[in-house]
């Protein structure tokens, strides 16, 4: 007997196999996206490095692209994940763009007091799209693809009622332009932004309870219910995250290029949506992190700057983007499926 303790006190641990560290890597929500992040990079970095896409401008461009698309994508992908879509991205940032714009650049109004009307017109805005998809239990993408269009026709005919353009001029927006619209090395302040925008969102969604609730509306909304999950709450703050962080890259658009354009960030609408997918957020929601929803932007700037050192035609921009979302989708599912599977083997 005291052998057979000894035995087995003396028995070392069996070392790691190389199944059960692919099991880990497998169980990592964003290994997928960062794998699919690096090849890419690689892969420009060979085709395109000599035409500059590595050097400090060809990093800043795509950085700056991936930073301002991120700061919306973060809460999107939020949503996502809590089982809900906004399509009214596009159109908060050209409305809030252009209400500064024609605020401080039109009427002379203080700066401070257009992006506080801006940003409330981004909390009205999520407020909209929540209670109306609370109350009616109608599809978040009808609904907000619908106030998409309402906002992008009532701020295109009140600009050109007012100023007779769509393009407002903002000549001196003061201490907003160190803050929002500032360089540094070909990088825009905006890096920073987004920056404090994924921290934030990294621990929303990791460190408090509310990340939990996120999860749960996105798995069962019914048994979140049951559990004394505020569903209609969580989704009500996600809707307007969502919003003001679309109303807030208006306000930074504005300050940074001189002028508001109440047509402009209609591109924002679906791009959003496309970096939290290849990011690794499953459509059905309950499924999603930050960091690939970060490196899904990444993916996205990459790609978007890259082509252009190939020196490849731009046209094939979108057949890339559309191409890489089908592979991202097919690949996250199957990863997730491979976590699973092993996951129940080991029960």
């Amino acid at each position: 007997m005291t052998t057979a303790m000894e035995t087995t006190i003396a028995d070392p641990p069996a070392p790691p196999t190389r199944f059960g560290i692919l099991e880990r890597l497998l169980r990592i929500v964003w290994i997928g996206p960062l794998i699919a992040a690096l090849v890419i990079y690689l892969f420009f970095v060979i085709v395109g490095g000599g035409s500059g896409f590595f050097s400090i401008p060809g990093t800043a461009g795509w950085l700056n692209t991936a930073a301002e698309l991120g700061i919306i994508a973060l809460p999107v992908g939020l949503l996502m994940i809590s089982g809900e879509f906004d399509l009214s991205t596009g159109s908060v940032v050209g409305a809030a763009s252009i209400i500064v714009a024609l605020g401080t650049g039109f009427y002379g109004l203080p700066i401070e007091l257009t992006i506080a009307m801006a940003l409330a017109m981004g909390v009205g805005v999520g407020c909209f799209n929540a209670l109306l998809v609370n109350a009616t239990k109608l599809p978040s993408f009808i609904v907000t693809l619908a106030s998409n269009f309402i906002l992008a026709g009532t701020a295109l005919g009140l600009s050109r009622l007012i100023s007779g353009s769509s393009n407002v001029s903002l000549k001196d927006a003061g201490w907003a332009e160190a803050v929002l619209g500032s360089k540094w090395m070909f990088f825009n302040v905006s890096v920073l932004w987004y920056l404090l925008a994924a921290v934030l969102a990294a621990w929303v969604l990791k460190q408090t309870r509310f990340g939990n609730w996120i999860f749960a509306t996105g798995g069962n909304p019914d048994a979140a219910r049951r559990a004394g999950v505020p569903v209609a709450r969580v989704k009500l703050i996600l809707f307007i995250w969502t919003a003001v962080s679309a109303a807030f890259v208006g306000i930074m658009s504005a300050v940074m290029y001189n002028q508001g354009n109440a047509a402009s960030g209609q591109g924002y609408v679906f791009q959003t949506a496309i970096a939290a997918v290849i990011g690794g957020v499953l459509l059905q929601g309950g499924f999603g992190s930050v960091i690939g929803i970060v490196l899904g932007t990444f993916i996205y700037g990459i790609v978007s700057l890259g082509l252009f050192y190939t020196g490849w035609p731009t046209d094939w921009l979108a057949t890339f983007i559309g191409g890489l979302l089908v592979i991202a989708v097919l690949t996250n599912n199957l990863i997730r499926e491979l976590a699973l599977n092993r996951g129940k083997k080991k029960l």
